[in-house]
Formats: C-alpha cells, sequence, structure tokens
C-alpha cells in the first residue's frame, strides 16, 4: 500500500471522506467535473477494476450504488452518471459525477472550482445521505 489512493484511503492523505466500509473508501474528486463528483475505490490497491475478484467488483459496485443514491439525495440532478477510465491513478475506481446532460460526463471540459469550505460542506451533505 503505497500509492496515492491508498493513502487517502489510510487517512495519510486528507480527503473529503464520504463514506467507507472494511473493503471500500469513497471521497470527493479534488478536480472534479462537477459538485459532488465522487470516487469510489477498493482498499486494496489494484490497478485494472477487471483484476479486482468477482466479489470486490461486485462489492465495490454495491458499495458505489449507496455512494450514488447519497450524491442524488444531496445534490440535484437528473442522474449519477458513472465511468470507470482507469488511465490516470494506477488504483482501481470508479467515478460517481451528478449529470444533467451528457456533456456533463466530457472529461476534455474545463473543471468546476470548488473552495475547500464547499468541499467540505459537499462532503458533510452527501455523508448525512448514506444509509448503510
Amino acid at each position: 500500500m503505497g500509492g496515492l489512493f491508498s493513502k487517502i484511503a489510510s487517512g495519510e492523505i486528507q480527503s473529503f471522506k464520504i463514506a467507507e466500509n472494511d473493503q471500500y473508501f469513497a471521497f470527493l474528486d479534488i478536480n472534479p467535473l462537477t459538485a459532488g463528483h465522487t470516487l469510489v475505490i477498493p482498499k486494496r490497491e489494484e490497478d485494472y477494476i477487471f483484476d479486482l475478484s468477482d466479489d470486490e467488483i461486485s462489492g465495490m459496485i454495491v458499495f458505489a450504488k449507496k455512494v450514488a443514491k447519497a450524491i442524488k439525495l444531496a445534490i440535484p440532478c437528473e442522474r449519477i452518471g458513472v465511468t470507470v477510465i482507469g488511465l490516470e491513478v494506477p488504483h482501481a475506481h470508479i467515478h460517481l459525477i451528478p449529470i444533467n446532460s451528457l456533456h456533463d460526463m466530457n472529461f476534455e471540459k474545463k473543471r468546476a472550482k470548488i473552495s475547500k469550505e464547499e468541499f467540505e460542506q459537499l462532503a458533510k451533505d452527501i455523508s448525512s445521505q448514506m444509509n448503510f
């Protein structure tokens, strides 16, 4: 365990945590497409999502579903978009993005500018909607 996301999950690097359990961790993307853009990771470091075991990947999707429902309750949006790209950080992760149009999922668009205080409030608002 030494990569960026592993350090975030362990608390070694500060993050705007949304939720965690013994296997998965969700936190706000600090370079978000939209407010509420959240990353879901397995705590076990694995580069490629399809190298996770069947149990790990299914557990990660179920965990992400709970996080997505909380985001939808906290952030006004049409849907929560889901994407897995897997090239930016060598740790499997799922992007959950509040969207109102297809354009909201465009990773080439200008990123949202969000202050530390806004990140803190977003994390609090989404976390308060978590229903484990």
